[in-house]
């Protein structure tokens, strides 16, 4: 990436339209147009939607608008001490680009420029791109000093070891290509989030992502063994071992997983692999109402199933999705979805378990219990928030957990409040481990001042009903800054001062993404 598709790009976002904006920068009006494929190829992500002539930026544009705007403002001062830092290292440094003002510098030099620059301020964007479109809670996008892993500076495998089933990879490592890589040798990496295609395993591994698979498989900390970290006082540091178990001393691996940058650098992460699943079967299960629809996970859990996900959407999600990929979906007019997905010792296991969910289903209210397109599916269940993004550009996510014995009544408190501040809502649910992203949209005709007062007291009750319950005000997505007040409102005072202890001994000067998840003092 070159200054200039920066500039390229927040000229296009300014102007809204391919022509104008080559005016605007003396380069032809093709020119532009290849720079956009190419960058929305590179990433993996769509950054505008055509609507005639007009270039609209979606989700994922707007993040990068903010990152594009955000280094260009600060170039400058990123010039002059890369400039200094690399005349004095002359010939040590890995760097990725040849301009001093895009120096993408590996992590492993960052104990150095700390250590010849103390005072520098280094704010850490861990999750390498990924926070360009799924970063949901605005938690690594203030830099000075950033690091971003790309495939020039960036050693993707280090080791896939089939025998013993572990891959050694570097942060930049795409999700969707860990997966295909080793599935190719017959293994299975079991971390999916629903942003796999577009995030990273360091992101991964710093936010504690969950995603479908957390029902059967765990997040992404129960499939890492090991992780190297650079701390915020120059240290390179190896936590955890290769162990099926260990009981020795603090378990700082995992202090370190979920952290979201504010305890250290990941550079490298051993990760565990399973022998590929051989039979696999996606059933959809569509009801008319949502309550039976929820009621039914308990009922899956308790059959002795253990599904490898299991997932609902509501139907005016389901119309969303339809009308964003242009596409029709099974059953999408009966109501709203129930998504499991079994694997299977063999094909007679497979059909055990598929003919025990359509009773299971039935029994509770399901109108259709049918064998789902794999494809299609998926490509609706993780395409939902581009899909309700497009309907509206003022959006409330939630990403609230339960005990998922008490998702039945969570949703019936939403239901409730949604009905009591007349908010619009989406929802979508990870509903075999209790995590519910409750997105809430502004109506075109809504004065925004007042949707944002009825948005927080719905918080208000929303959070004070979960706490209440034994829940959490994040599933997956975490706090960064967009939770930070919330963050420090509902958690048990002396949780938070433990956690501030423990920022404090680690970061000292308070380097590492400072400002989020909580203040330390």
């Amino acid at each position: 990436m070159e200054f200039k598709d920066l500039e390229y790009f927040i000229a296009i976002a300014e102007e809204k339209n391919l022509s104008h904006a080559a005016a605007r920068l003396y380069v032809t009006q093709p020119a532009l147009s290849a720079f956009v494929q190419r960058l929305e190829k590179q990433y993996g992500l769509t950054l505008f939607n055509r609507v005639k002539r007009q270039y609209q930026l979606t989700y994922a544009g707007e993040c990068y608008l903010k990152f594009a705007r955000d280094i260009l403002s600060q170039s400058e001062q990123l010039d002059l001490e890369m400039k200094k830092f690399q005349l004095e290292q002359a010939g040590r440094l890995r760097v990725g680009m040849p301009s001093f003002r895009n120096t993408y510098v590996m992590p492993k030099v960052l104990p150095e420029f700390h250590r010849i620059y103390p005072d520098v301020r280094i704010d850490l964007i861990e999750k390498s791109s990924r926070f360009l479109d799924t970063d949901l809670q605005n938690g690594q996008l203030d830099l000075a000093f950033f690091n971003v892993f790309n495939q020039e500076n960036n050693l993707i495998y280090e080791t896939i070891e089939e025998d013993a089933m572990y891959a050694v990879v570097q942060p930049g490592v795409r999700t969707s290509v860990l997966q295909k890589t080793v599935e190719e040798k017959g293994l299975f990496y079991a971390g999916d989030p629903c942003s796999g295609d577009s995030c990273f395993i360091g992101g991964n591994i710093a936010t504690n992502a969950g995603g479908n698979r957390a029902v059967k498989y765990g997040t992404t900390r129960h499939q890492v063994y090991s992780i190297e970290v650079v701390t915020p006082t120059g240290k390179i540091v190896n936590l955890g071992a290769r162990l099926k178990k260990q009981s020795t001393g603090y378990c700082m691996d995992q202090l370190i997983i979920g952290s979201e940058g504010t305890l250290g650098i990941i550079t490298k992460a051993t990760v565990k692999l399973l022998p590929k699943p051989e039979y696999m079967m996606d059933l959809l299960a569509v009801y008319y109402d949502r309550t039976p629809a929820i009621n039914t996970v308990g009922k899956i859990l308790k059959a002795g199933i253990t599904p490898t996900c299991v997932e609902f959407m509501d139907n005016a999600t389901i119309k969303s999705v339809e009308k964003y990929l242009n596409t029709n979906l099974q059953e999408s007019d009966k109501g709203n979805y129930l998504i499991v997905e079994v694997e299977g010792i063999n094909e007679d296991d497979l059909d055990e378990k598929a003919m025990k969910l359509d009773e299971i289903c039935t029994e509770m209210g399901a109108v259709a219990v049918l064998v789902a397109d794999h494809d299609s599916i998926w490509r609706a269940r993780k395409n939902y928030s581009e899909a309700i993004r497009t309907e509206s550009p003022y959006l409330s996510k939630e990403d609230i957990v339960m005990p998922i014995d008490l998702e039945p009544e969570l949703l019936a408190e939403l239901l409730r409040l949604a009905d009591k501040y007349n908010l619009e809502a989406r929802i979508v649910s990870h509903a075999g481990d209790g995590n519910i992203h409750f997105n809430v949209l502004k109506r075109p005709d809504e004065d925004l001042e007042e949707w944002h007062k009825r948005v927080d007291a719905n918080q208000q009750e929303v959070y004070s009903f979960i706490y209440a319950h034994g829940g959490r005000l994040s599933g997956e997505h975490g706090i960064g800054y967009k939770r930070k007040p919330l963050m420090e409102q509902f958690t048990n005072p002396d949780e938070l001062e433990m956690m501030r202890a423990i920022k404090r001994a680690l970061d000292p000067n308070n380097i590492m993404n400072p400002g989020k998840v909580f203040d330390v003092d």
